[in-house]
């Protein structure tokens, strides 16, 4: 993850939901919404761009999962590392 973060809600400890950004615009708001793996959300804006990935099930969130996504999405990869707060037991 270059230039991206991993946003990560915790309940009792454990991981419930994530969001991967991929715009550095905070504020804009989702146009639309497609699932392009199980689990795993893109937001669209106004003009079709990425905003970034909603992982609704963390612990099952793969590294392959993610990377069909990026790549689909024409972005840079992630690794174990990048996801490792999603496996958090």
């Amino acid at each position: 993850m270059s230039s991206t973060f991993l946003q990560v809600t915790f309940l009792r400890g454990r991981p419930i939901v994530a969001y991967y950004p991929l715009s550095d615009a905070r504020n804009r708001r989702a146009r639309r919404t497609e699932e392009l793996e199980p689990g795993l959300v893109v937001d669209f804006g106004r003009s079709g761009e990425p905003l970034g990935v909603e992982i609704v099930d963390p612990p099952r969130t793969t590294v392959a999962a993610m990377n069909r996504v990026l790549r689909k999405l024409k972005r840079g990869k992630v690794t174990s590392r990048d996801l490792k707060p999603l496996h958090v037991s």
